[in-house]
């Protein structure tokens, strides 16, 4: 969703694995090859102020170049990709701002609907 933080992602194509989804998504948005591709979790997401319903499947991977940058292969979709620790994201919340000691708030909101989804449902979740 336009003005989201999110990770890569996007639609299953027909008779497609999510493994195979995920390297064809990633790849297509990134510029970034990736291997040991591992299911983790999924949401199920209605999202009625957007009349869109979404069962988001999130995958945990490795880069095969660690030394390779993520570059922005769709700009009229993403503004920008950046490496940060999934503590440093999930940090205060949905919201960004909930029970931060320093006063800030997260960056790295909004939040797309599956990830606010993905922190709210699946308590704990670790993505390595």
């Amino acid at each position: 969703m336009e003005g989201t933080w999110q990770l890569p992602g996007g639609t299953l194509e027909f008779g497609e694995s999510f493994e195979d989804c995920a390297k064809r998504e990633v790849l297509e948005e990134t510029n970034l090859e990736i291997t040991n591709v591992i299911y983790q979790t999924a949401t199920n997401d209605v999202m009625t102020n957007e009349n869109k319903h979404y069962v988001a499947i999130f995958m945990r991977a490795e880069v095969v170049d660690m030394s390779a940058d993520p570059l922005v292969m769709e700009p009229n979709k993403c503004e920008c990709w950046e490496w940060i620790t999934w503590d440093k994201f999930i940090k205060g919340g949905i919201t960004g701002n909930e029970n931060i000691q320093d006063g800030e708030t997260n960056k790295y909101r909004p939040m797309f609907y599956p990830m606010e989804s993905l922190i709210i449902t699946r308590n704990g979740y670790r993505p390595c």
